[in-house]
């Protein structure tokens, strides 16, 4: 694995649950789909969400995201995440960018926060 950030998951996760995403997506993302792989990514900051320390402060990615699930605006979020989650695809040796064969350029990292952001919006509530 890669050489961490001072902004990881690994710091709210532990070494042991961190190393098993980054090998997930190792896995996963060279030939996945981003509508799949970006609900992966966002169940991860979910999880993250739940372990971490409500009381921390920051730079903390705790912190990070526990504000982050104050908004529903995707935009706020990557402000809040976007190191987090870029440090997670580089540990993986992954690249998040990517181009349709349209030549259309987009990101699986901001599909991740679209998903983070509505997680609990259900259309049949």
């Amino acid at each position: 694995m890669a050489t961490k950030s001072k902004r990881s998951l690994q710091d709210v996760v532990g070494k042991e649950t961190y190393s098993v995403w980054v090998e997930m997506l190792r896995a996963l993302v060279p030939g996945g789909r981003t509508h799949r792989l970006s609900v992966v990514v966002a169940g991860m900051l979910q999880y993250a969400l739940e372990v971490a320390d409500s009381d921390a402060e920051e730079p903390s990615v705790a912190k990070s995201l526990t504000d982050s699930a104050e908004t529903s605006d995707p935009d706020e979020i990557k402000s809040m995440l976007q190191d987090v989650v870029s440090q997670l695809f580089k540990d993986a040796g992954v690249i998040y960018e990517r181009t349709a064969k349209s030549g259309e350029h987009y990101s699986i990292a901001d599909a991740v926060y679209d998903e983070f952001s509505g997680w609990f919006d259900y259309p049949w509530d």
